[in-house]
């Protein structure tokens, strides 16, 4: 594990397990890197992936009736679409899924593959994939109802502003790129094991370098409540620590945990209970707890954990908990939702997180 030679130990134990003791408000983001096109091998026909989106919709539509969270509101995800594997249809089927309060639609980029891109092409690449998700589909938002689109991001390959030594961007000042061409947040993190994984964990943060570095987001201040956001894209993490419950005799055996839903993860309440010990908020407010976790929702192994039987069976376990023990609420997100939320409580709003889905950025096709 190169990361952890680089990332001591010790980095992993860092915030986790707030002081506090009263009940909980836990929001759940969970980040799609969503490619009906791929199934970790090769590239599908067009055709193919229709028929596949049209079969996921059907999925989306069930769990959404079947788990809803505390407000009412479906379980959903956020549908990260690749940039470069852009399709009219498709994105036309994926801002109904959205209209249904079942997926809002955000940015996510493979680039540098073959060699390093440029800061050209990749400004032209993600400017041209904004506006027409924004101008043809009606996704995205605007910053309360005004200016240029705004999205969320997820690197293709974990390689956010050239962090994997080169390979799978190449682009030194991708940051500053994203926060001029209107990125409100990038959820590309955790990448551990990943070499493109960074020292900051289970936080939400700016970024502490000046965005023309390559990998600026190296270095972070946390949010707090009261100090204002300073600069986008704010960088919002899903959970890394270690998962102790594997025993080889009486030995327990370390595993990393980074909220990966797919089908060699055991869900459990055990498993919620880690991702609430991250311990991810804005700090001076630990009853507001942000979980984001990501999947690969395409990949036919991983499906039924994302948004089939086991993720309703999953969910709806985590709903009863809090009802049970009355120990949480639990409020699912999309992308939007969860910065808004995020924004509220950096403004110091109190209540439910429930009050803040639309707190600032507004979806185009609610607005337009």
């Amino acid at each position: 594990m190169p990361w952890l030679v680089r990332y001591p130990f010790s980095r992993l134990k860092t915030r986790f397990r707030s002081n506090y003791k009263g009940k909980r408000n836990l929001i759940f983001c969970i980040a799609n890197h969503f490619e009906p096109g791929w199934n970790g091998k090769e590239i599908y026909s067009i055709d193919v992936q229709r028929r596949r989106l049209e079969s996921w919709s059907k999925d989306a539509a069930r769990i959404g009736e079947i788990v809803r969270d505390t407000d009412g509101t479906k379980f959903r995800h956020t549908n990260f679409y690749p940039a470069e594997q852009y399709d009219s249809v498709l994105l036309s089927q994926m801002s109904e899924l959205s209209r249904d309060g079942l997926g809002e639609v955000e940015v996510h980029l493979h680039h540098g593959i073959e060699g390093p891109d440029n800061a050209e092409n990749l400004e032209r690449n993600l400017i041209e994939f904004r506006d027409v998700l924004a101008d043809e589909h009606k996704c995205l938002s605007r910053l309360d109802g005004v200016g240029k689109p705004m999205y969320a991001f997820v690197h293709g390959n974990w390689a956010l502003d050239n962090s994997a030594g080169g390979m799978f961007c190449g682009v030194d000042n991708e940051m500053a790129i994203l926060r001029e061409t209107g990125c409100y947040a990038d959820m590309t993190l955790p990448s551990a094991p990943d070499r493109s994984q960074v020292p900051v964990i289970n936080s939400i943060y700016e970024c502490g370098l000046p965005l023309e570095q390559a990998a600026a987001h190296r270095k972070g201040r946390r949010l707090r409540v009261g100090v204002g956001i300073h600069s986008f894209p704010v960088i919002i993490t899903g959970p890394l620590l270690f998962d102790w419950s594997k025993r080889i005799g009486h030995i327990p055996i370390p595993k990393v945990e980074n909220g990966e839903l797919a089908h060699f993860r055991a869900n459990s309440i055990e498993r919620l209970k880690r991702w609430i010990d991250a311990d991810i908020s804005i700090e001076g407010r630990p009853d507001w707890v942000f979980i984001k976790l990501h999947c690969h929702g395409f990949f036919d192994h991983d499906r039924s954990a994302c948004i089939g039987d086991d993720a309703i069976r999953f969910f709806s376990e985590i709903i009863n908990h809090g009802e049970r023990t009355d120990e949480y609420t639990v409020h699912f997100t999309s992308a939007r939702e969860m910065f808004n939320i995020i924004m509220a409580c950096v403004d110091g709003k109190t209540g439910s997180p429930n009050n803040y889905r639309d707190y600032r950025l507004k979806r185009i096709m609610d607005v337009d």
